[in-house]
C-alpha cells in the first residue's frame, strides 16, 4: 500500500523510485536470507544497502563517482567499496 500511496500523492517520480528500489531490495534480501536470519521485528536497512540505491540515481543527475585510491582509504579508515558513513549515522 505505501507505494501506491506515493504513486498517487504528489511525491516527485524520483522519490518514489528511489523508496521502490530500495524496498524491492529489502524484500530480495527477506526472500534469500537463511531461515531464522531475521525475526519478527523492525531493521533498519544496512548502510551498503542504501549507498547502492543511491549509487543506481546518480545518472539522473549527471554525476559520476570514482572509487577511493588506497591511501585515501586507509587516511579516512575507510573500506573502498563502502559503507561510506559510520553505523551511527541516519540518512
Amino acid at each position: 500500500g505505501r507505494l501506491v500511496n506515493l504513486s498517487c500523492s504528489s511525491v516527485p517520480s524520483f522519490v518514489v523510485s528511489i523508496t521502490s528500489a530500495t524496498q524491492a531490495l529489502a524484500l530480495i534480501e527477506l526472500y534469500n536470507a537463511p531461515q531464522g536470519r531475521y525475526k519478527q521485528d523492525v531493521y533498519l536497512l544496512p548502510k551498503k544497502m542504501d549507498e547502492y540505491v543511491a549509487s543506481l540515481h546518480l545518472p539522473t543527475f549527471d554525476a559520476h563517482l570514482t572509487e577511493l585510491t588506497d591511501e585515501q582509504a586507509k587516511y579516512l579508515g575507510l573500506n573502498k567499496t563502502g559503507p561510506f558513513k559510520p553505523n551511527y549515522y541516519r540518512y
